[in-house]
């Protein structure tokens, strides 16, 4: 299947519900009006945290699938047992993948990154990983809806070179 039209690919990462104030010193995000930006993409990606995912969802298209980020390394936190080891990743597919193309696998492993100056950057083996997943190829555009460290939009830039 070749389809060479560019496509508008959107992720978010926002702060994770109920997350807001410890973690970032904000409000909550409206996760609502959110997906309903979100929708207005070709596909996109909105990352979480698992106790949310009955919030989020019964109001997602029908069409989304839950990737996870396993994280063979992770931040232990007291009294928290099992830890948080893995993220679920809520995809809408902007373009199908065929048979030409190398099969992407539902989750990636890769660590969580430490040091970055802010909580919850996330690795390039994560945005790589979910560039794949979505389908992208170096002449989508993409917007990186909660910018933060700006990890996500460098890896962005990295991987539409190597491609």
């Amino acid at each position: 299947m070749k389809n060479n039209r560019a496509l508008r690919f959107a992720y978010a990462d926002p702060p994770y519900i109920g997350c807001a104030k410890k973690h970032y010193n904000s409000e909550e995000v409206d996760h609502l009006q959110l997906i309903k930006k979100l929708s207005n993409y070709d596909g996109w990606a909105l990352s979480c945290h698992s106790p949310s995912l009955k919030i989020l969802l019964p109001i997602c298209p029908a069409n989304v699938r839950i990737m996870a980020w396993v994280k063979p390394f992770c931040s232990f936190k007291p009294n928290v047992n099992p830890a948080y080891a893995w993220e679920p990743v809520i995809v809408k597919v902007g373009r199908k993948l065929g048979r030409e193309v190398k099969t992407v696998r539902d989750f990636v492993s890769c660590n969580i990154t430490l040091k970055k100056g802010l909580s919850g950057v996330k690795p390039k083996d994560f945005c790589f990983w979910l560039f794949n997943v979505l389908g992208m190829k170096p002449v989508d555009s993409f917007d990186d809806l909660f910018i933060g460290s700006g990890a996500v939009t460098n890896a962005w830039k990295e991987w539409k070179e190597k491609m």
